[in-house]
């Protein structure tokens, strides 16, 4: 039954493909004012054999629930762990979004240091002041 079930939805989503390309075909030709209702009846077909595909899907209990907004948020979509696999090599941590992952942070900060007592500079580069730490 689970072959069945993975072919049906193999098939469905071969299906969907062919569906956008006609409905991108269709637009185009309504964009140049040409005739496409021999497309228009094909993508009806298709509609009419994604119906008998997904219903046959259900039947088999491949039925898949849609999630609303707050459901699709609040699911996990994380690795379930962040260790690297026998052998493979330490792995930075990617830039994840700040609205998404309350644990954020941000990656390869530059670290400056800062002066506390700038002393001023005679020239652009503070070449004098060098040397006359020097020779002190």
């Amino acid at each position: 039954m689970d072959n069945k079930l993975n072919e049906i939805r193999r098939k469905i989503r071969f299906l969907r493909t062919e569906m956008l390309s006609a409905e991108d075909n269709i637009r185009k030709r309504v964009n140049r004012d040409e005739n496409c209702s021999d497309a228009a009846v094909h993508l009806m077909s298709m509609r009419v054999v994604m119906l008998g595909l997904i219903g046959e899907r259900n039947r088999l209990g491949g039925e898949e629930r849609l999630l609303n907004v707050d459901e699709r948020l609040k699911l996990d979509v994380r690795a379930v762990s962040r260790k690297p696999a026998n052998g493979a090599p330490a792995r930075f941590p990617a830039k994840a979004s700040p609205g998404l992952d309350p644990g954020w942070g941000p990656v390869g900060v530059k670290k400056t240091r800062h002066i506390k007592n700038p002393e001023p500079r005679s020239d652009s580069n503070g070449t004098e002041k060098a040397r006359g730490r020097r020779e002190r």
